[in-house]
């Protein structure tokens, strides 16, 4: 008797590849922290953007962050450091979450935990901020809960297509076809990744809509100066190339602050209030303050953080009301020695109250930079100028309040950091042109900068070649001792490898100081210097 073979299904027979477990399983907790942001967003529409725990928690990295983490942060990113710190953060997420995602994967609930931890995070980032309510945590409650139900759903539909394709066991049955478990589970992830990132970018442009404070700048016209600046100099600007200009382009100044993202304010509803150890609180809204005789003041600022040769320095014009005015119709009372200004972001900063008072400096409320309205990142709608103050004690950007108060009572946001409560701009001078490893000719080299110490004054810029005689170099003119001068020093320079220094002269007779100091905790000294090859 013959036995008939019975025909084999090879398809049938061939075991179905087993998913990449550990890839998707982290995959599963990066579509869940889409999921959050998404929500969360779409949720802030409603709670205001001040509501957004992304915005929320980066600004508390800020905040928490020890101040040499912020030092190491502008000096490696300069003004890029909050698109730097955005894209660490966002690095850091994705391997958190991603681990959140293995582990929910080989322990359930246990990713979750972590998704719950960083919820009550965010919770507590958004709550803390300065003027926060109790709604404004919302969103970051919907998030965490969107959160965690979408991994919890996606962890069961990986199990169920990594069931399916070992075929289960006596106390796992097999489920449906490995095929139908594998679609099933890249359905569900990409359509909650998809709705995610559709959704919270869609929140994100209306709530840019619903206070779009560009189109608003856009139709302030500003009023002609009652004290108008001088013309500046002929003579303020050298012919060099590479030098850098006299008046910074608005487009060009730098910008250092604490704001994540800049503050979208109605100049219809901001208002100024100065309170504290005054004898009248005074309330100033824009329309008032534009009203006012406005004052004209080219002056240039400079940031603490800036390194020696740095660029996170700038000189433009800038149109606003004299603080001392408004400090006159409060009437500070005796005792009071400091300013603290506030932004509508929480940053605050301490200022000498007789610095803000003085007759002889230009301290401004500002609403115009370069003759137009304060661009965005630079404050709109109101910000402080206090010539000759680093900014963090003076500049405040988007301010909304000043209190009269005392350096005993009450600290800034950079002074309980370890920074200077008083913090004026030390005197600093930069080559500009040749810059570092230039190859140049021989022969004669225009070797130019700039020079400032503002509300002081530059008396002198010398420059040495390869460490021998300092040479005083051509000062350029100023419009006044508050704006940076540009020098120009013309070098015979012969065949080799040649070190250039520079070092400047207020006009106190102080020259600065060949030693190397750090820019914190009130300033950076020492020489700047390049070094070139000619031929």
């Amino acid at each position: 008797m013959t036995l008939r073979e019975t025909p084999v299904d090879e398809a049938a027979a061939t075991p179905a590849p087993r998913p990449r477990v550990r890839l998707w399983a982290a995959a599963t907790g990066i579509v869940a922290l889409l999921a959050f942001l998404g929500s969360a967003e779409v949720a802030a529409l409603f709670f205001g953007a001040a509501s957004s725990p992304l915005t929320a928690v980066g600004s508390a990295v800020i905040d928490l962050a020890p101040p040499g983490a912020k030092q190491v942060m502008v000096a490696l990113f300069g003004v890029g450091d909050k698109a730097a710190l955005f894209v660490l953060m966002g690095i850091l997420l994705v391997i958190i979450t991603g681990l959140a995602g293995l582990l929910e994967h080989r322990r359930s609930a246990w990713g979750r935990s972590i998704f719950l931890l960083g919820g009550v995070l965010a919770v507590a980032a958004v709550v803390t901020r300065s003027d926060a309510s109790e709604l404004q945590s919302i969103p970051a409650l919907v998030g965490t809960v969107v959160a965690v139900l979408v991994l919890g759903r996606l962890a069961q539909r990986l199990q169920r297509w990594e069931r399916a394709t070992s075929g289960g066991g006596p106390a796992v049955p097999a489920l449906r076809s490995p095929g139908l478990e594998r679609r099933d589970f890249l359905r569900l992830a990409g359509v909650a990744a998809a709705a995610a990132v559709v959704l919270g970018a869609g929140a994100r442009v209306i709530q840019a809509a619903q206070v779009n404070a560009a189109a608003l700048r856009a139709r302030i016209r500003l009023p002609r100066a009652a004290v108008a600046e001088e013309a500046v100099p002929s003579g303020a600007s050298l012919d060099v190339a590479g030098i850098t200009p006299y008046v910074t382009p608005t487009s060009d100044f730098y910008r250092i602050d604490t704001a994540l993202s800049i503050p979208q304010i109605d100049p219809s509803s901001w208002t100024l209030e100065i309170t504290g150890m005054v004898e009248k609180k005074v309330s100033l809204t824009f329309d008032q303050l534009l009203a006012k005789p406005l004052v004209e003041h080219m002056a240039t600022l400079s940031c603490v953080s800036n390194e020696v040769g740095g660029d996170l320095v700038g000189n433009a014009l800038w149109l606003g009301y004299p603080i001392r005015d408004l400090l006159a119709e409060a009437k500070p009372r005796a005792g009071a020695d400091m300013v603290l200004s506030r932004s509508i972001d929480g940053f605050t900063a301490s200022t000498p109250l007789s610095v803000l008072q003085d007759a002889g400096t230009d301290a401004l409320l500002a609403v115009g930079m370069n003759g137009q309205p304060l661009p965005l990142q630079h404050g709109f709608p109101a910000r402080l100028v206090v010539p000759g103050l680093y900014g963090y004690v003076s500049a405040t950007k988007w301010v909304v309040s000043l209190e009269v108060t005392t350096f005993a009572a009450t600290t800034a946001y950079w002074t309980t950091r370890g920074y200077s409560a008083k913090a004026p701009v030390k005197l600093q001078s930069r080559v500009d042109t040749p810059t570092q490893g230039a190859s140049l000719r021989a022969g004669t080299i225009a070797v130019a900068g700039v020079a400032w110490e503002p509300h002081v004054g530059v008396a002198k810029v010398e420059v040495r070649i390869d460490e021998g005689d300092w040479v005083e170099a051509t000062l350029a003119d100023s419009v006044s001792d508050d704006t940076w001068r540009q020098w120009v020093y013309r070098w015979d320079a012969t065949a080799g490898s040649h070190g250039i220094e520079v070092r400047a002269t207020n006009k106190d007779g102080v020259t600065q100081s060949s030693t190397p100091v750090a820019p914190a905790p009130n300033g950076a000294e020492g020489w700047d210097g390049v070094t070139v090859s000619v031929s």
